[in-house]
Formats: C-alpha cells, sequence, structure tokens
C-alpha cells in the first residue's frame, strides 16, 4: 500500500486538520472511536493510505500534530475526533512563536523539531511503502510557517525520493490584521520553492469572499473558512484514498501538473458552492404538482411506460404531496419532556428559541453548558428560551436516563431551562423536529448534525433562523439572540 504521513502543524493547521481528518473519517465509515460502521467495502478497499489499522480493529490516523504551546492540542483533543489519533504523535512545547517566524525556525521551534522528527521515523518506518508526506500550516503565524517550513527542510534532507506535499494557507488582512504577516509568508514561500514538490495554495481572502458572496455569510468565522479547506483537501485526496479509474498517488499528479520543478504551486478549487437559499426546501402543492404528473405521465414524449413506474410516480406525487400538510414551523410540532409528557412546541410562540442536542460526557460539555446557563440567565425575562434534547449518537456520550441527565445538567451547571426527552437526531429514527431543522437549515457539507451541541436558533414565529457548529459557543451567538429579542419587542 502507498501510505501518506499526514502532518500539521501550529494553531491554523491543527484546526483544518482536525476538520479534514473529520471529513475523511465520514468518507470512510470511521467513527469518533475509530470503529468502522460504514456501508461499502469499497471504504475500507484503500483506507490504509492515510490509517494505520490498530490490533483491536480500529482505525488510527497516520497523523503527527505538532506546536510550540499546548492550548492547540488540548483543542484538538476536545474536539469530536479528538480521540481517534495517537496519544504518541502529539508533540508540543510551553512557549508559543509569537507570530514570529525566526522563533519558529531557528529558536523555539529548533529545539522541539528534534522531538517531531522522532515522532515522523517512528510513523515511516511502520509504513510498507511510504509515497510521501502531507504537511497542513499556515504561512502567516510563527510556528506553522517558521517551524513548518523547518520540519520540511529537514524531511528532504531525510528522505530526499518521498514526495512533499503541503496545504498551505496564504494570510490576507480581510481575515487577520496581524501586520508581520506578509514577512512570514514571503520567508516561507521561499522555502517551499525549494524543498516541496507539491502546493497546494489555500488564499485566505478567496476562502472569505466565497463565505461573503455565494454563501451568503455575513460574518464568516475561521470554522467557516475551515469547512471549506476541509471539504477542498477531501477532493484533491479522493484519488488516493478510494479505488477507481482515476487513481493516482503524490508522484503522478507532480508529473501531470507541474511543468517545471519551482512551479508547483497549485490553485484549487471546490464546486459547486451553493447556499440554502438557492434550493427551496418549502414542499409543493400537490395542485400545482398535478399538470407537470399528467405531463409527465400521458404527454406526447412520455418517458414512462412500465407499471412499476407509474406506480413509483404516483408513490413520489403522494409522498410530496404529503409534505404540504407537514407542520411549516418549529410550532407545529410536539416533543415528550424528560418525564415522558407530550409538550406542544406552540406554546412557545413569541419566544426566540436556541435547540441544543446536548451530551454529559462530551469534551464540549463544560463550556457548552456553562456558556448556556449564563445565555438564559441574561436573556430568559426578555423571551429567550433553550431547549435541551439529550442525544446518545456521537460517541455514547449521553448513557444515562432521563433523571440523571436532568440532575446532571440542574446540579452541576444551574440549568433552568427545559432538557426533553433523549432522542436521535440522524437516521431513520430522527426525530421529526429535527428532520424538520435540518431540511431548512442544512449545513454548509449535508444536513447531518456532526456532533454534539449543535445550535438551531427560531425566531418568534418558529422559523428556523440559523445554525450553528457544535464548536461555536452559545456566548458568541448571543448578538444573533439579541437581535431578534430587540425585532421581536419592535414587533
Amino acid at each position: 500500500m502507498r501510505e501518506i504521513l499526514h502532518i500539521q502543524g501550529g494553531q491554523c493547521g491543527n484546526q483544518i486538520g482536525a476538520k479534514f481528518w473529520e471529513v475523511v473519517c465520514t468518507e470512510h465509515g470511521i467513527d469518533s472511536t475509530g470503529r468502522y460502521n460504514g456501508d461499502s467495502d469499497l471504504q475500507l478497499e484503500r483506507v490504509n493510505v492515510y490509517y494505520n489499522e490498530a490490533s483491536c480493529g480500529r482505525f488510527v490516523p497516520r497523523a503527527v500534530l505538532m506546536d510550540l504551546e499546548p492550548g492547540t492540542m488540548d483543542s484538538v483533543r476536545s474536539g469530536p475526533f479528538g480521540q481517534i489519533f495517537r496519544p504518541d504523535n502529539f508533540v508540543f512545547g510551553q512557549s508559543g512563536a509569537g507570530n514570529n517566524w525566526a522563533k519558529g525556525h531557528y529558536t523555539e521551534g529548533a529545539e522541539l523539531i528534534d522531538s517531531v522528527l522522532d515522532v515522523v521515523r517512528k510513523e515511516a518506518e511502520n509504513c510498507d511503502c511510504l509515497q510521501g508526506f502531507q504537511v497542513c500550516h499556515s504561512l502567516g503565524g510563527g510556528t506553522g510557517s517558521g517551524m513548518g517550513t523547518l520540519l520540511i527542510s529537514k524531511i528532504r534532507e531525510e528522505y530526499p525520493d518521498r514526495m512533499m506535499l503541503t496545504f498551505s494557507v496564504f494570510p490576507s488582512p480581510k481575515v487577520s490584521d496581524t501586520v508581520v504577516e506578509p514577512y512570514n509568508a514571503t520567508l516561507s514561500v521561499h522555502q517551499l520553492v525549494e524543498n516541496a514538490d507539491e502546493c497546494m495554495v489555500l488564499d485566505n481572502e478567496a476562502l472569505y469572499d466565497i463565505c461573503f458572496r455565494t454563501l451568503k455569510l455575513t460574518t464568516p468565522s475561521f470554522g467557516d473558512l475551515n469547512h471549506l479547506i476541509s471539504a477542498t483537501m477531501s477532493g484533491v485526496t479522493c484519488c488516493l484514498r478510494f479505488p477507481g479509474q482515476l487513481n493516482s498517488d503524490l508522484r503522478k499528479l507532480a508529473v501531470n501538473l507541474i511543468p517545471f520543478p519551482r512551479l508547483h504551486f497549485f490553485m484549487v478549487g471546490f464546486a459547486p458552492l451553493t447556499t440554502h437559499l438557492d434550493s427551496p426546501v418549502t414542499p409543493p402543492e400537490s395542485a400545482r404538482f398535478e399538470p407537470i404528473k399528467a405531463r409527465f405521465l400521458y404527454g406526447p414524449s412520455s418517458c414512462v411506460s412500465s407499471r412499476k413506474s407509474l406506480i413509483s410516480s404516483f408513490r413520489a406525487d403522494r409522498t410530496m404531496a404529503s409534505q404540504s400538510d407537514s407542520p411549516q414551523s418549529v410550532h407545529g410540532f410536539t416533543v415528550k419532556d424528560a418525564k415522558g409528557n407530550d409538550v406542544d412546541l406552540s406554546t412557545y410562540k413569541g419566544k426566540v428559541l436556541l435547540i441544543v442536542n446536548v451530551a454529559s460526557q462530551c469534551g464540549l460539555t463544560n463550556s457548552n453548558y456553562t456558556e448556556l446557563t449564563k445565555l438564559y440567565e441574561k436573556y430568559k425575562d426578555q423571551g429567550l428560551e433553550i431547549l435541551a434534547f439529550p442525544c446518545n449518537q456521537f460517541g455514547s456520550q449521553e448513557p444515562g436516563t432521563n433523571e440523571q441527565i436532568q440532575e446532571f445538567a440542574c446540579t452541576r451547571f444551574k440549568a433552568e431551562y427545559p432538557i426533553f426527552d433523549k432522542i436521535e437526531v440522524n437516521g431513520s429514527n430522527a426525530a421529526p423536529l429535527y428532520k424538520y431543522m435540518k431540511s431548512v437549515k442544512g449545513g454548509l457539507f449535508g444536513d447531518s448534525i456532526k456532533w454534539n451541541f449543535s445550535k438551531f436558533l427560531v425566531d418568534q414565529e418558529g422559523h428556523v433562523v440559523d445554525r450553528y457548529a457544535p464548536t461555536t459557543s452559545p456566548l458568541s451567538i448571543e448578538k444573533d439572540v439579541k437581535k431578534l429579542l430587540e425585532k421581536g419587542a419592535k414587533n
């Protein structure tokens, strides 16, 4: 097997790297514990390109994570897929580079580089046929640019015949106003010209413009940019990870795309990119569908001839027609409270709702529950209501009974908002409320709930206004909550 060793460095590199592994794990059917729960043999056919298979049947990413300060490592560990990485492959210092390229390349980074190389050697020696290295880093900071390019040069010395692919994030004043970023990037590009074989250019300014103009995000966050980058990285590496006619490797990519050795900087693209507004989700009315159905079934250029197709078409018609009778807002749903009693959500008309799927044993539990309580205390008298729905679908991190969950939240975090019956949020058994909210407000790359503490903001009329990722802290969306409350007060 032609293995690839993934390396991520610095705060930016570790964030986009962690997001990349989330996407790759999902595509290969691997859950947050490293267990395979997919539905196709193709998912495992070339899984060894990026994963080591442990003796217990778990798949462990072939990844090395490095930084000059421990904070980034902690955030990766507490993330949705933080437990999947090999603990020995986290290498970090205590001081940080302070956006100083020289610190990362010559002083602080130089002291840590041997420890990183030891881990790299260990992973490389475990490979049957290593085809190359893949490095995620930013060119604007100190660690990703300074120490990242130092590591690339060291690997080039030690493995001169292996390919070196980098995913390099180029800085932009639209995203960050750090004044030394252009200098860090200039110094790093020189190193990439000399020591990298292929460099995927990820332009922060272009990413920002895509979020703002195409995806209609008024204030794009780093999380939004990372979503785009991870999807692009997944697409670029798809031909390396799955079997097919377009099978390739790092060397073939270089041979086909690089005219001269020093001209190895690639502009990457991703299409199509659409916002949820581009695909209406309002169910069609049965009356409007009738003439289309008649023309399709009985028209002069009819495409349906078999009885089976005819039956299928009428099934589709019946399904679409029935959707027009489904609730058109959150207020049309009924859920069960922790004691199993029905709760009609129309009782919350006139209130702003923040609906969250919660878990008691997640790395995000403490921060989210604490901030949810603060947010509720601050705005409950102004019309905010938080609805918490326990869910055990992600890493089995909500195993308790309804009573235990309530006691945990109310005792430890003083939660006064309602905590409902445990539900599922994905799959065929997903709660109807969540099916509706996901259809109205899909995620950037698919409707599925990605992890615990995904959040939906609902206005006073029961319409879903926005959706937030699990890593978005409740207090960071305070401005959106306040805006809805003020709008309701005016009306």
